[in-house]
């Protein structure tokens, strides 16, 4: 049995540790207020941009001037998967939930006989699946400097990537991210970003004629899809981040205040344990005398 002395330093120690985890529980709180408002603000643009896309390449499939992002290269053998995590953890399974999505797929493609690439996009997820699938990294990013990510740090890793395919890297490259839906669920997502799809729709846009004509619109709005993709998955992981954690947090307060009264407990018995020895040994004493 633990003396008094290490007890109470254990139940300290509890203390300190559930005053940590409910002010990071508070500061997610904050932060996933701010980021929530982000994410469900840029979806009603990112569904009605997909919406015009999907009417344009609608118009533009088969045609043999179709942009190559839109048509690809013509082959699947090589797959860029770009693995967006956070940067720091204590945030649940969010990092966890993608790097395992990123990895089943990645061992799918190695067993069909395909080449796999990985850019990374946040320490945890790099850290995650580098013990397997290291020699397969060609790139990272890191976010660790942004408070806020914007759409200029969206642009900089699409421009990455499609300086990549232009090159011939790759075939086809898929995001992994974790899309939000609310403080406790998040839904990891593979998106494929190259060559571009788009989920079929009735949209207006369809009844339009374009001047220049489809493929020439494709061409300049294209990558700037891939942009908006990318910075849209990057504000839903930040939703998706502070919701994790938040939940994460709130957990761990609460059971630190368990373990705190279950120290509580043992080491009031252990104390009553000391004086009742002590008062028996006094009284011991007496009756020798």
């Amino acid at each position: 049995m633990p003396n008094l002395k290490d007890l109470k330093n254990r139940i300290a120690s509890v203390k300190s540790t559930r005053k940590i985890t409910k002010a990071m529980q508070m500061v997610a709180a904050a932060k996933l207020r701010r980021a929530q408002d982000a994410a469900e603000a840029a979806r009603p643009y990112a569904e009605r941009f997909n919406a015009v896309m999907g009417g344009l390449a609608a118009s533009a499939a088969g045609s043999p001037s179709a942009p190559k992002l839109l048509s690809g290269t013509g082959s699947d053998q090589t797959h860029l998967l770009v693995v967006m995590t956070a940067e720091r953890g204590l945030c649940g399974g969010f990092n966890g939930n993608i790097a395992k999505l990123a990895r089943l797929k990645a061992q799918e493609l190695l067993a069909a006989g395909k080449t796999v690439k990985i850019l990374t996009v946040g320490k945890k997820g790099r850290d995650a699946i580098k013990r397997e699938l290291g020699e397969h990294f060609v790139g990272h990013v890191d976010l660790t400097e942004v408070k806020r990510v914007g759409y200029a740090d969206a642009q900089g890793i699409a421009k990455d990537v499609l300086g990549r395919f232009d090159a011939g890297e790759f075939d086809v490259a898929t995001l992994f991210f974790a899309r939000f839906e609310n403080v406790v669920t998040q839904h990891p997502t593979a998106l494929q970003v190259i060559p571009a799809t788009f989920e079929e729709t009735e949209d207006e846009s369809t009844l339009y004629d374009y001047e220049p004509s489809e493929e020439a619109i494709l061409a300049d709005l294209l990558p700037r899809g891939v942009a908006t993709q990318v910075f849209t998955a990057l504000l839903e992981n930040a939703a998706s981040e502070q919701g994790a954690r938040m939940s994460a947090m709130d957990n761990a307060t609460r059971n630190a205040g368990e373990m705190i009264d279950k120290l509580t407990i043992e080491f009031n018995r252990s104390r009553q344990a000391v004086i009742t020895n002590e008062l028996i040994e006094i009284i011991s004493g007496a009756e020798a005398l």
